[in-house]
């Protein structure tokens, strides 16, 4: 009876590992599928939820703007070289300084890239804004990288990442 209990519970164990194996196999595969798949419905999404973000500035909503953000401890931001910031700092400075535009004059994203693995995103582009504050008109031209994670409430930015572009030389 005793011989028969054991063989029964090496049994299980040994299904158990197995099991375990197949699963860290498919995990595996499943990284690479997501290095290598395109996922354009989410790509799309990622495009839509950029042009809302595009759309909010334009209509000077702040709260709209800000919605577009996955603030946590988690956020961080880099900008003109400047130390790292997070979520308070961000949100400090997209409504003080976008909520100081008084017309979007040119808000062009070029070069515009979006890779999509699985449940984040990551949209790159060289802008070419022409934001006008009062009568004062500023040329953006930057790299910038938005970092975006697929949450229930629709496509987040977590990351943001902005670099002066420097001129082509001749």
């Amino acid at each position: 009876m005793k011989t028969k209990m054991k063989l029964t519970i090496m049994g299980i164990l040994l299904l158990v590992m197995t099991s375990c194996e197949g699963q860290n196999s498919n995990m595996e595969e499943i990284k690479i599928d997501l290095i290598n798949t395109e996922f354009p419905e989410a790509k799309q999404e990622v495009m839509e939820t950029f042009g809302a973000i595009a759309q909010s500035l334009k209509d000077g909503d702040m709260d709209k703007l800000i919605s577009f953000h996955g603030y946590s401890p988690k956020f961080t931001e880099f900008k003109n070289g400047a130390p790292r910031n997070g979520s308070v700092a961000n949100e400090e400075h997209e409504r003080s300084v976008f909520g100081a535009v008084t017309e979007v004059v040119k808000f062009d994203a070029q070069d515009l890239k979006i890779a999509v693995y699985g449940d984040v995103a990551n949209l790159t582009f060289h802008s070419d804004f022409q934001l006008k504050f009062g009568d004062d008109l500023v040329v953006v031209n930057d790299q910038i990288t938005l970092l975006f994670v697929n949450t229930k409430d629709g496509w987040k930015i977590v990351h943001e990442h902005h670099t002066p572009l420097k001129p082509l030389e001749e």
